[in-house]
């Protein structure tokens, strides 16, 4: 239990998909305009991590890793079906965004419309690939570790997107020079907060 929670705080605040490995920054920057609609996507992004994670955990430890297949009978031992994780990753990944985006859809048209493209787009969000990508190479010892690191790497994103879209409501009343407005102020925030995070790499957990 205490291996499981030490992931999950080390996924959210150490290991963060944003400001220690700037992975998907695409949504990251460009649906953070407004609170309202970051914690919409982040919300939609902890669902798809907390799923995906250890569905492909349970693909990979007995379908496609190394003598996985042995469940199946000696013949399979030396099987392996490695060389299928990035396109069955990748399915399993674009299968659970479908299902976020129909239930969206159906209960929330306005965040649905206002997410408009970059919700069918975390599909090829890298922060979701790199979290199964990560959990493969972590070799995560039970399916509770990769559920850990699923919800905590969501969670860390969310607090990220949500972090940097309360600052860009606020920026707006403050007299930033003009070459920095939009993006440039947004990069230079968000490397601000990136060395901010850096002082939790120090907790032993």
């Amino acid at each position: 239990m205490q291996e499981v929670t030490s992931i999950f705080v080390k996924s959210i605040f150490i290991d963060n998909m944003v400001f220690a490995y700037f992975l998907g920054m695409c949504s990251y920057l460009a649906v953070s305009r407004t609170v309202k609609t970051s914690v919409g996507l982040g919300i939609a992004v902890i669902f798809v991590l907390g799923i995906t994670v250890p569905v492909n955990y349970l693909i990979h430890e007995f379908l496609l890793g190394p003598g996985a297949l042995s469940w199946l009978g000696p013949s399979f031992t030396d099987v392996n079906l490695n060389f299928l994780t990035f396109i069955v990753f990748i399915a399993v990944i674009a299968s659970m965004v479908q299902l976020v985006e129909m239930i969206i859809e159906k209960f929330s048209p306005a965040l649905y419309n206002s997410l408009g493209i970059f919700l069918p787009l975390i599909a090829v969000n890298c922060a979701i690939l790199g979290g199964s990508l990560f959990m493969q190479e972590r070799e995560y010892h039970s399916i509770a570790e990769a559920t850990s690191f699923g919800l905590g790497s969501g969670v860390g994103w969310f607090i990220a997107i949500v972090g940097i879209a309360a600052i860009r409501e606020k920026i707006r009343y403050s007299n930033v020079p003009a070459p920095l407005r939009g993006l440039g102020i947004t990069y230079i925030i968000t490397g601000l907060m990136g060395i901010a995070f850096m002082m939790f790499m120090g907790i032993k957990i």
